[in-house]
Formats: structure tokens, sequence, C-alpha cells
């Protein structure tokens, strides 16, 4: 598969979620709503883990992300991912990187190769 990176830096090609999704692994989606149950203190059910990846153009997404607001900003300013952005890192990303630090390297990986627009 070929590496796709989501708007927030998470490597979605590499993501648990989205490869129980690919697999349609049932015993993977629960060990993943368990983990991320406890990782982020959160009720996360195995049904919940059905993800393509949020910059898929079809497929299924993971509950989150009609209320990402870091997936919203992204689109409204056109950018593929927050690493092309001249404000880069916002005061919601660093949030986010609190949770999902290795997000961060990956999009500071994107800024080395890419002139923000």
């Amino acid at each position: 598969m070929e590496r796709m990176i989501a708007f927030c830096g998470i490597t979605c090609s590499d993501c648990p979620a989205l490869l129980a999704t690919q697999k349609d692994d049932d015993s993977e989606r629960k060990r993943v709503a368990e983990q991320w149950s406890k990782q982020y203190n959160t009720d996360m059910k195995p049904e919940d883990i059905n993800c393509d990846g949020c910059v898929a153009v079809t497929g299924t997404r993971i509950a989150h992300w009609d209320e990402c607001g870091i997936r919203k900003c992204c689109q409204e300013r056109g950018f593929e991912n927050c690493g092309h952005c001249e404000d880069y890192a916002c005061e919601q990303l660093q949030g986010f990187f609190k949770m999902v630090p290795n997000a961060k390297a990956v999009l500071d990986e994107v800024r080395k190769t890419t002139k923000p627009e």
C-alpha cells in the first residue's frame, strides 16, 4: 500500500484501524478499541474501528472523522495536510501532538520536502 498521510500527520497506511478494516478482522478491531479506549480515556467499541483513511475519497471513516477540526481546517484551506500550511503548527495541532507525538515527526518531514503554500 502506498503511504497515506492524514491531515494531522497520522500515517493512515500504518494505522491499526485502517489495517483491521482492510483485513475485515474483528479480533483486531476489538484489540484496537480496547487499546485506544485506555490510551485516549474514551469508550471505543470494536464497531467504531472501521476506517479507510480520512483522506480517502470513498470508504468508511472512523467515528471522529465528522468532528475533526484539523481535517475541516485543512479541507477549508485546501491543504493536503497540515505540513503544507503557513500556520504550522497551530494551537489546535500542538494539542493533538501531545496525544500523538509521532504525527509531528511526519509533518516535520513533509515540511522539509515541500514548501508551505
